[in-house]
Protein backbone atom coordinates (compact mmCIF):
# COMPACT_ATOMS: atom_id res chain seq x y z
CA UNK A 1 0.00 0.00 0.00
CA UNK A 2 2.78 2.43 0.94
CA UNK A 3 4.46 1.73 -2.39
CA UNK A 4 1.26 2.62 -4.25
CA UNK A 5 0.92 5.84 -2.26
CA UNK A 6 4.54 6.77 -2.92
CA UNK A 7 4.13 6.02 -6.64
CA UNK A 8 1.06 8.25 -6.75
CA UNK A 9 2.85 11.09 -4.98
CA UNK A 10 5.85 10.71 -7.26
CA UNK A 11 3.66 10.80 -10.39
CA UNK A 12 1.76 13.85 -9.16
CA UNK A 13 4.94 15.75 -8.31
CA UNK A 14 6.40 14.92 -11.72
CA UNK A 15 3.17 15.90 -13.48
CA UNK A 16 3.06 19.16 -11.53
CA UNK A 17 6.68 19.87 -12.49
CA UNK A 18 5.91 19.22 -16.17
CA UNK A 19 2.79 21.42 -16.14
CA UNK A 20 4.73 24.25 -14.49
CA UNK A 21 7.31 23.93 -17.26
CA UNK A 22 4.50 24.62 -19.73
CA UNK A 23 3.36 27.54 -17.57
CA UNK A 24 6.86 29.03 -17.70
CA UNK A 25 7.10 28.73 -21.47
CA UNK A 26 8.39 25.22 -22.13
CA UNK A 27 7.57 23.94 -25.62
CA UNK A 28 4.73 21.44 -25.76
CA UNK A 29 6.74 19.02 -27.92
CA UNK A 30 9.69 18.83 -25.52
CA UNK A 31 7.33 18.50 -22.55
CA UNK A 32 5.47 15.66 -24.29
CA UNK A 33 8.75 13.84 -24.76
CA UNK A 34 9.60 14.29 -21.08
CA UNK A 35 6.16 13.04 -20.10
CA UNK A 36 6.61 9.91 -22.20
CA UNK A 37 10.02 9.26 -20.68
CA UNK A 38 8.97 9.96 -17.09
CA UNK A 39 5.42 8.68 -16.72
CA UNK A 40 3.34 5.78 -17.90
CA UNK A 41 -0.42 6.32 -18.19
CA UNK A 42 -1.67 8.68 -15.47
CA UNK A 43 -4.82 7.89 -13.42
CA UNK A 44 -7.43 10.57 -14.15
CA UNK A 45 -7.94 11.29 -10.44
CA UNK A 46 -4.32 12.38 -10.09
CA UNK A 47 -4.69 14.92 -12.90
CA UNK A 48 -7.60 16.53 -11.02
CA UNK A 49 -5.66 16.49 -7.73
CA UNK A 50 -2.67 18.20 -9.36
CA UNK A 51 -4.89 20.95 -10.79
CA UNK A 52 -6.49 21.49 -7.35
CA UNK A 53 -3.04 21.59 -5.72
CA UNK A 54 -1.75 24.19 -8.19
CA UNK A 55 -4.69 26.44 -7.33
CA UNK A 56 -4.20 25.84 -3.59
CA UNK A 57 -0.52 26.73 -3.94
CA UNK A 58 -1.44 30.13 -5.34
CA UNK A 59 -1.44 29.76 -9.12
CA UNK A 60 -4.30 32.10 -10.17
CA UNK A 61 -7.34 30.52 -11.80
CA UNK A 62 -6.85 32.78 -14.83
CA UNK A 63 -3.38 31.29 -15.33
CA UNK A 64 -4.71 27.77 -14.80
CA UNK A 65 -7.16 28.53 -17.63
CA UNK A 66 -4.25 29.53 -19.89
CA UNK A 67 -2.44 26.36 -18.88
CA UNK A 68 -5.51 24.20 -19.43
CA UNK A 69 -5.24 23.84 -23.21
CA UNK A 70 -1.53 23.11 -23.08
CA UNK A 71 -1.73 20.42 -20.43
CA UNK A 72 -4.67 18.83 -22.28
CA UNK A 73 -2.51 18.57 -25.39
CA UNK A 74 0.28 16.98 -23.36
CA UNK A 75 -2.00 14.52 -21.55
CA UNK A 76 -4.28 13.57 -24.46
CA UNK A 77 -4.30 9.79 -24.84
CA UNK A 78 -2.00 9.33 -21.84
CA UNK A 79 -4.62 9.26 -19.08
CA UNK A 80 -5.34 5.82 -17.61
CA UNK A 81 -9.06 5.09 -18.06
CA UNK A 82 -8.86 1.40 -17.17
CA UNK A 83 -10.84 1.96 -13.94
CA UNK A 84 -13.60 3.88 -15.71
CA UNK A 85 -17.07 2.92 -14.46
CA UNK A 86 -19.63 1.80 -17.07
CA UNK A 87 -22.90 3.73 -17.41
CA UNK A 88 -26.34 2.74 -18.64
CA UNK A 89 -27.91 4.12 -21.79
CA UNK A 90 -29.59 7.44 -21.05
CA UNK A 91 -27.46 8.11 -17.93
CA UNK A 92 -26.33 11.79 -17.84
CA UNK A 93 -22.75 10.81 -18.71
CA UNK A 94 -23.99 8.64 -21.58
CA UNK A 95 -25.95 11.64 -22.87
CA UNK A 96 -22.91 13.92 -22.54
CA UNK A 97 -20.79 11.41 -24.47
CA UNK A 98 -23.34 11.06 -27.26
CA UNK A 99 -23.50 14.83 -27.52
CA UNK A 100 -19.71 14.93 -27.70
CA UNK A 101 -19.78 12.54 -30.64
CA UNK A 102 -22.23 14.84 -32.44
CA UNK A 103 -20.09 17.88 -31.61
CA UNK A 104 -17.00 16.04 -32.87
CA UNK A 105 -18.78 15.06 -36.11
CA UNK A 106 -19.91 18.64 -36.65
CA UNK A 107 -16.37 19.99 -36.20
CA UNK A 108 -15.15 17.56 -38.87
CA UNK A 109 -17.80 18.86 -41.29
CA UNK A 110 -16.81 22.45 -40.47
CA UNK A 111 -13.11 21.78 -41.04
CA UNK A 112 -13.88 20.05 -44.34
CA UNK A 113 -15.93 23.02 -45.53
CA UNK A 114 -13.22 25.47 -44.45
CA UNK A 115 -10.79 23.50 -46.62
CA UNK A 116 -13.23 23.50 -49.56
CA UNK A 117 -13.61 27.27 -49.37
CA UNK A 118 -9.88 27.84 -48.98
CA UNK A 119 -8.90 25.76 -52.01
CA UNK A 120 -12.05 25.56 -54.13
CA UNK A 121 -13.44 27.82 -56.88
CA UNK A 122 -13.72 31.47 -55.89
CA UNK A 123 -17.17 31.84 -57.45
CA UNK A 124 -18.57 29.32 -54.92
CA UNK A 125 -17.17 31.09 -51.87
CA UNK A 126 -20.17 33.25 -51.00
CA UNK A 127 -22.68 30.38 -50.87
CA UNK A 128 -20.29 28.16 -48.94
CA UNK A 129 -19.47 30.89 -46.42
CA UNK A 130 -23.21 31.25 -45.77
CA UNK A 131 -23.39 27.48 -45.23
CA UNK A 132 -20.36 27.64 -42.93
CA UNK A 133 -22.02 30.32 -40.83
CA UNK A 134 -25.02 28.00 -40.40
CA UNK A 135 -22.71 25.23 -39.20
CA UNK A 136 -21.20 27.53 -36.58
CA UNK A 137 -24.73 28.46 -35.51
CA UNK A 138 -25.30 24.73 -34.97
CA UNK A 139 -22.02 24.44 -33.08
CA UNK A 140 -23.21 27.11 -30.63
CA UNK A 141 -25.61 24.44 -29.39
CA UNK A 142 -22.68 23.42 -27.14
CA UNK A 143 -24.02 26.16 -24.87
CA UNK A 144 -26.71 23.75 -23.61
CA UNK A 145 -24.13 21.02 -23.08
CA UNK A 146 -22.01 23.44 -21.04
CA UNK A 147 -24.98 24.81 -19.08
CA UNK A 148 -25.91 21.32 -17.90
CA UNK A 149 -22.36 20.94 -16.60
CA UNK A 150 -22.36 24.40 -14.98
CA UNK A 151 -25.79 24.30 -13.34
CA UNK A 152 -26.33 20.58 -12.74
CA UNK A 153 -23.00 18.73 -12.48
CA UNK A 154 -20.64 21.34 -11.02
CA UNK A 155 -22.77 22.05 -7.90
CA UNK A 156 -22.49 18.41 -6.82
CA UNK A 157 -18.71 18.42 -7.36
CA UNK A 158 -18.43 21.61 -5.30
CA UNK A 159 -20.40 19.99 -2.47
CA UNK A 160 -17.69 17.30 -2.46
CA UNK A 161 -15.08 20.10 -2.20
CA UNK A 162 -13.94 19.70 -5.81
CA UNK A 163 -13.98 23.40 -6.70
CA UNK A 164 -10.89 24.05 -8.83
CA UNK A 165 -11.66 22.08 -12.02
CA UNK A 166 -15.28 23.34 -12.29
CA UNK A 167 -14.15 26.99 -12.03
CA UNK A 168 -11.43 26.50 -14.62
CA UNK A 169 -13.70 24.59 -16.98
CA UNK A 170 -16.48 27.20 -16.70
CA UNK A 171 -13.97 29.83 -17.74
CA UNK A 172 -13.04 27.71 -20.78
CA UNK A 173 -16.74 27.35 -21.62
CA UNK A 174 -17.04 31.13 -21.77
CA UNK A 175 -13.99 31.35 -24.03
CA UNK A 176 -15.47 28.79 -26.43
CA UNK A 177 -18.84 30.56 -26.48
CA UNK A 178 -17.12 33.84 -27.38
CA UNK A 179 -14.98 32.17 -30.05
CA UNK A 180 -18.03 30.64 -31.74
CA UNK A 181 -19.91 33.95 -31.53
CA UNK A 182 -16.90 35.60 -33.17
CA UNK A 183 -17.02 33.06 -36.01
CA UNK A 184 -20.71 33.70 -36.60
CA UNK A 185 -20.13 37.45 -36.62
CA UNK A 186 -17.13 37.44 -38.96
CA UNK A 187 -18.94 35.12 -41.41
CA UNK A 188 -21.77 37.62 -41.83
CA UNK A 189 -19.60 39.10 -44.57
CA UNK A 190 -19.75 36.60 -47.42
CA UNK A 191 -17.87 38.73 -49.95
CA UNK A 192 -14.16 38.27 -49.27
CA UNK A 193 -11.05 37.15 -51.09
CA UNK A 194 -9.38 33.77 -50.65
CA UNK A 195 -6.54 35.44 -48.76
CA UNK A 196 -8.96 37.18 -46.41
CA UNK A 197 -10.83 33.95 -45.74
CA UNK A 198 -7.63 32.01 -45.08
CA UNK A 199 -6.52 34.67 -42.60
CA UNK A 200 -9.89 34.55 -40.83
CA UNK A 201 -9.72 30.76 -40.75
CA UNK A 202 -6.29 30.78 -39.17
CA UNK A 203 -7.07 33.44 -36.58
CA UNK A 204 -10.71 32.75 -35.68
CA UNK A 205 -12.41 29.72 -37.24
CA UNK A 206 -9.81 27.04 -36.56
CA UNK A 207 -9.32 28.33 -33.00
CA UNK A 208 -13.02 27.89 -32.20
CA UNK A 209 -13.13 24.39 -33.65
CA UNK A 210 -9.99 23.31 -31.81
CA UNK A 211 -11.28 24.72 -28.51
CA UNK A 212 -14.53 22.75 -28.86
CA UNK A 213 -12.60 19.57 -29.69
CA UNK A 214 -10.19 20.07 -26.79
CA UNK A 215 -13.11 20.43 -24.38
CA UNK A 216 -14.32 16.98 -25.43
CA UNK A 217 -10.94 15.54 -24.43
CA UNK A 218 -11.01 17.36 -21.07
CA UNK A 219 -14.47 15.97 -20.36
CA UNK A 220 -13.98 12.39 -21.45
CA UNK A 221 -10.49 11.84 -20.03
CA UNK A 222 -10.79 13.88 -16.80
CA UNK A 223 -14.19 15.31 -15.86
CA UNK A 224 -16.57 12.40 -16.50
CA UNK A 225 -14.38 9.65 -14.97
CA UNK A 226 -13.85 11.84 -11.88
CA UNK A 227 -17.58 12.64 -11.64
CA UNK A 228 -18.54 8.96 -11.93
CA UNK A 229 -16.23 8.19 -9.01
CA UNK A 230 -17.59 11.09 -6.95
CA UNK A 231 -21.38 11.25 -7.38
CA UNK A 232 -23.80 8.60 -6.17
CA UNK A 233 -26.76 7.23 -8.09
CA UNK A 234 -29.26 9.51 -6.35
CA UNK A 235 -27.28 12.59 -7.38
CA UNK A 236 -27.04 11.40 -10.99
CA UNK A 237 -30.79 10.83 -10.95
CA UNK A 238 -31.37 14.41 -9.78
CA UNK A 239 -29.18 15.63 -12.67
CA UNK A 240 -31.08 13.44 -15.11
CA UNK A 241 -34.49 14.70 -13.96
CA UNK A 242 -33.47 18.33 -14.43
CA UNK A 243 -31.56 17.99 -17.70
CA UNK A 244 -34.58 18.52 -19.93
CA UNK A 245 -35.15 21.95 -18.39
CA UNK A 246 -31.96 23.12 -20.11
CA UNK A 247 -32.15 20.89 -23.18
CA UNK A 248 -29.74 18.74 -25.11
CA UNK A 249 -27.00 19.50 -27.62
CA UNK A 250 -27.28 18.13 -31.17
CA UNK A 251 -28.63 14.88 -29.71
CA UNK A 252 -32.02 13.72 -28.44
CA UNK A 253 -31.76 10.86 -25.92
CA UNK A 254 -34.07 7.96 -26.74
CA UNK A 255 -33.94 6.52 -23.22
CA UNK A 256 -35.23 8.30 -20.11
CA UNK A 257 -32.80 6.82 -17.59
CA UNK A 258 -34.10 5.87 -14.16
CA UNK A 259 -32.32 3.84 -11.46
CA UNK A 260 -34.04 0.57 -10.59
CA UNK A 261 -35.01 1.85 -7.15
CA UNK A 262 -36.63 5.03 -8.46
CA UNK A 263 -40.40 5.08 -8.42
CA UNK A 264 -42.75 7.40 -10.25
CA UNK A 265 -42.88 10.65 -8.35
CA UNK A 266 -46.10 12.50 -7.70
CA UNK A 267 -46.82 16.06 -6.74
CA UNK A 268 -46.00 16.67 -3.10
CA UNK A 269 -49.43 16.53 -1.49
CA UNK A 270 -48.21 18.53 1.47
CA UNK A 271 -48.07 21.56 -0.83
CA UNK A 272 -51.81 21.17 -1.34
CA UNK A 273 -52.67 20.75 2.33
CA UNK A 274 -54.93 23.17 4.12
CA UNK A 275 -52.14 24.81 6.13
CA UNK A 276 -51.74 28.55 5.56
CA UNK A 277 -48.90 31.04 5.90
CA UNK A 278 -50.21 33.99 7.89
CA UNK A 279 -48.84 37.45 6.97
CA UNK A 280 -49.78 40.87 8.39
CA UNK A 281 -51.96 41.66 5.37
CA UNK A 282 -53.43 38.23 4.66
CA UNK A 283 -52.68 34.52 4.30
CA UNK A 284 -51.87 31.96 1.61
CA UNK A 285 -51.67 28.22 1.29
CA UNK A 286 -48.33 26.89 0.03
CA UNK A 287 -49.93 26.06 -3.32
CA UNK A 288 -51.40 29.55 -3.67
CA UNK A 289 -48.18 31.41 -2.92
CA UNK A 290 -46.20 29.13 -5.26
CA UNK A 291 -48.69 29.78 -8.07
CA UNK A 292 -48.68 33.53 -7.46
CA UNK A 293 -44.87 33.73 -7.58
CA UNK A 294 -44.74 31.62 -10.75
CA UNK A 295 -47.45 33.74 -12.41
CA UNK A 296 -45.71 37.08 -11.92
CA UNK A 297 -44.15 38.27 -15.23
CA UNK A 298 -40.68 38.44 -13.66
CA UNK A 299 -37.91 36.02 -12.70
CA UNK A 300 -37.19 36.00 -8.96
CA UNK A 301 -34.15 34.51 -7.23
CA UNK A 302 -33.50 34.79 -3.49
CA UNK A 303 -30.00 34.57 -1.98
CA UNK A 304 -29.89 34.39 1.83
CA UNK A 305 -27.59 36.28 4.23
CA UNK A 306 -25.01 33.46 3.95
CA UNK A 307 -24.82 33.98 0.16
CA UNK A 308 -26.60 30.70 -0.60
CA UNK A 309 -29.28 30.43 -3.30
CA UNK A 310 -32.47 29.48 -1.46
CA UNK A 311 -35.29 30.00 -3.96
CA UNK A 312 -36.09 30.80 -7.57
CA UNK A 313 -39.45 31.24 -9.27
CA UNK A 314 -40.47 28.90 -12.09
CA UNK A 315 -42.43 31.10 -14.45
CA UNK A 316 -43.36 29.76 -17.88
CA UNK A 317 -40.99 32.11 -19.72
CA UNK A 318 -37.89 32.37 -17.54
CA UNK A 319 -35.20 34.65 -18.93
CA UNK A 320 -32.22 33.10 -17.16
CA UNK A 321 -31.89 29.36 -16.69
CA UNK A 322 -32.30 28.06 -13.14
CA UNK A 323 -32.39 24.49 -11.87
CA UNK A 324 -32.91 23.01 -8.42
CA UNK A 325 -29.26 21.93 -8.34
CA UNK A 326 -28.29 25.54 -7.53
CA UNK A 327 -30.24 25.53 -4.26
CA UNK A 328 -27.88 25.95 -1.28
CA UNK A 329 -25.06 26.74 -3.71
CA UNK A 330 -22.81 29.74 -3.12
CA UNK A 331 -24.15 32.46 -5.42
CA UNK A 332 -20.61 33.23 -6.64
CA UNK A 333 -20.48 29.76 -8.18
CA UNK A 334 -23.68 30.47 -10.10
CA UNK A 335 -22.01 33.09 -12.30
CA UNK A 336 -19.14 32.93 -14.77
CA UNK A 337 -15.73 33.64 -13.18
CA UNK A 338 -15.46 36.87 -15.19
CA UNK A 339 -18.43 38.40 -13.33
CA UNK A 340 -17.74 37.00 -9.84
CA UNK A 341 -16.17 40.28 -8.69
CA UNK A 342 -19.40 42.14 -9.54
CA UNK A 343 -21.41 39.67 -7.44
CA UNK A 344 -18.97 40.15 -4.56
CA UNK A 345 -19.28 43.95 -4.84
CA UNK A 346 -23.10 43.93 -4.78
CA UNK A 347 -23.31 41.53 -1.82
CA UNK A 348 -20.71 43.45 0.19
CA UNK A 349 -22.40 46.81 -0.46
CA UNK A 350 -25.79 45.36 0.51
CA UNK A 351 -24.47 43.61 3.61
CA UNK A 352 -22.74 46.74 4.92
CA UNK A 353 -25.70 48.99 4.14
CA UNK A 354 -23.82 51.16 1.63
CA UNK A 355 -26.37 50.35 -1.07
CA UNK A 356 -29.85 48.84 -1.30
CA UNK A 357 -30.50 48.53 -5.06
CA UNK A 358 -28.38 47.70 -8.11
CA UNK A 359 -30.02 47.99 -11.57
CA UNK A 360 -28.72 46.65 -14.89
CA UNK A 361 -30.24 46.39 -18.35
CA UNK A 362 -29.03 44.36 -21.29
CA UNK A 363 -30.11 43.52 -24.84
CA UNK A 364 -30.80 39.85 -25.61
CA UNK A 365 -31.92 39.55 -29.23
CA UNK A 366 -35.24 41.41 -29.48
CA UNK A 367 -35.60 41.49 -25.69
CA UNK A 368 -34.59 44.31 -23.35
CA UNK A 369 -33.86 42.67 -20.01
CA UNK A 370 -34.07 44.83 -16.89
CA UNK A 371 -32.31 43.21 -13.92
CA UNK A 372 -32.44 44.69 -10.45
CA UNK A 373 -30.94 43.47 -7.19
CA UNK A 374 -32.58 44.47 -3.90
CA UNK A 375 -31.10 44.24 -0.41
CA UNK A 376 -33.61 42.59 1.94
CA UNK A 377 -33.65 43.89 5.51
CA UNK A 378 -36.00 43.26 8.43
CA UNK A 379 -37.65 45.92 10.61
CA UNK A 380 -34.42 46.25 12.60
CA UNK A 381 -32.39 46.91 9.47
CA UNK A 382 -30.63 43.55 9.67
CA UNK A 383 -29.52 42.10 6.34
CA UNK A 384 -31.55 39.03 5.32
CA UNK A 385 -30.24 38.48 1.81
CA UNK A 386 -30.54 39.65 -1.79
CA UNK A 387 -33.46 39.44 -4.20
CA UNK A 388 -32.77 39.35 -7.95
CA UNK A 389 -35.67 40.38 -10.19
CA UNK A 390 -35.40 40.13 -13.99
CA UNK A 391 -38.00 41.32 -16.49
CA UNK A 392 -38.29 41.63 -20.26
CA UNK A 393 -39.41 45.26 -20.60
CA UNK A 394 -39.35 45.42 -24.43
CA UNK A 395 -43.20 45.19 -24.76
CA UNK A 396 -43.68 48.04 -22.26
CA UNK A 397 -41.28 50.34 -24.10
CA UNK A 398 -43.58 50.14 -27.13
CA UNK A 399 -46.72 51.30 -25.29
CA UNK A 400 -48.36 54.54 -26.38
CA UNK A 401 -51.47 56.40 -25.26
CA UNK A 402 -53.90 54.53 -22.99
CA UNK A 403 -55.90 51.31 -22.92
CA UNK A 404 -59.14 51.74 -20.97
CA UNK A 405 -61.21 49.20 -22.92
CA UNK A 406 -61.03 45.52 -22.01
CA UNK A 407 -58.79 43.61 -24.42
CA UNK A 408 -57.11 40.23 -23.97
CA UNK A 409 -54.41 40.87 -26.56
Amino acid sequence: MSELINNSRSRKEKLKEILLQIHHGGSTESVQNELLLSLSQIPYGEVVEVEQELIAEGLPESEIMDLCDSHSAVLEGRVDLSALKPVAEGHPVDVFRNENQEIRNLTYVILSLISEISYGPENEMSAKITKLRGLFNNLYDVDKHYQRKEYLLFPYLEKKEITGPPKVMWGKHDEIRELIKGCIEVLQTTEMTKEEFKAISEIVLNSAVKAAQDMITKEEEILFPMALDTLNEKEWYEISKQSLEIGFCLYDPEIDWRPEWAEEESINESQKSGSHIQLPSGSFSAEEIMTILNTLPVDITFVDKDDKVKYFSQSAERIFQRNRAILNRDVRHCHPPASAHIVDKIIEDFRTGRQSRAPFWIKMGDKMIYIEYFALRNDKGEYLGTLEVSHNIAPYRELEGEQRILSYK
